[in-house]
């Protein structure tokens, strides 16, 4: 378990947060042709003090113009602000004509993860319910980029992340692989090589791929780039933006 390691910092949130990240093919015909728009913003939920990490990522330019896809997902976690587990997901996912809408319940004391997918186009339609056995420290794909942050770094490092998706819960190594000076939207800052793997058989996606996560060596611990390659060709999203929301 990550949490078995000394964190490094108290908490990876920070409320206000704002981060806006750009998606671009980085090699093929489509080199350098943006693909989508995301944004992750952190709030303080009154009351509990618990965390709600909103997600955004939508398609945007040359893709709708040359393949005429459009895709929107959003996505809210909820986060307990002592042990920074996931408590629950909710996610809008919008692909071309298709929605889908889901709730992911986290329940520590019974020890499983429910899951349940809507359609809002179909109300008849049956929902697609999925249940798992979850560990105490499990987290989704918005959550686990925050409890990467707070992971103690050092090169050749690894780690064990329980991460949670669709109602499935997969265990996600993550290796540290070196430490490198990145060009970045907040300047030339030395940052941490860090790679999940979540691609591969009975991994989150199961095809050949690989995915790598820079992340400043410092208080902040911000993800400036990431690099993934898969089926559909490379793609580089970059951090363009970091802003406080009030």
């Amino acid at each position: 378990s990550v949490y078995a390691q000394k964190p490094k910092s108290a908490s990876p949130f920070t409320d206000g947060e704002n981060l806006t990240y750009e998606g671009k093919f980085s090699k093929s015909i489509l080199r350098g042709i943006a693909v989508a728009d995301l944004s992750f913003t952190v709030s303080s939920l009154p009351g509990s003090g618990d965390y709600m990490v909103k997600a955004e990522a939508k398609s945007k330019g040359t893709l709708l113009k040359i393949f005429n896809f459009k895709f929107y997902q959003r996505i809210e976690s909820t986060v307990a602000n002592d042990r920074y587990s996931v408590l629950k997901t909710f996610k809008r996912d919008e692909q071309g004509d298709r929605v889908r809408e889901s709730e992911a319940e986290f329940d520590y004391e019974g020890k499983k993860v429910t899951y349940v997918e809507t359609d809002p186009k179909d109300p008849a339609r049956p929902p697609r319910r999925v249940a798992s056995p979850i560990e105490n420290d499990t987290q989704d794909l918005i959550s686990a980029i925050y409890s990467l942050r707070r992971l103690p770094f050092a090169n050749g490092k690894t780690f064990e992340m329980s991460v949670s998706d669709s109602g499935l819960v997969y265990k996600v190594p993550v290796r540290v692989t070196g430490r490198e000076m990145q060009k970045t939207a907040i300047g030339r800052v030395w940052c941490w090589r860090v790679e999940p793997e979540v691609f591969g058989e009975n991994r989150m996606i199961e095809q050949e791929g690989s995915m790598i996560i820079w992340i400043t060596d410092d208080a902040r611990r911000l993800p400036v780039r990431s690099k993934i390659d898969s089926d559909i060709g490379k793609i580089e999203v970059k951090l363009k933006k970091v802003a406080t929301v009030k």
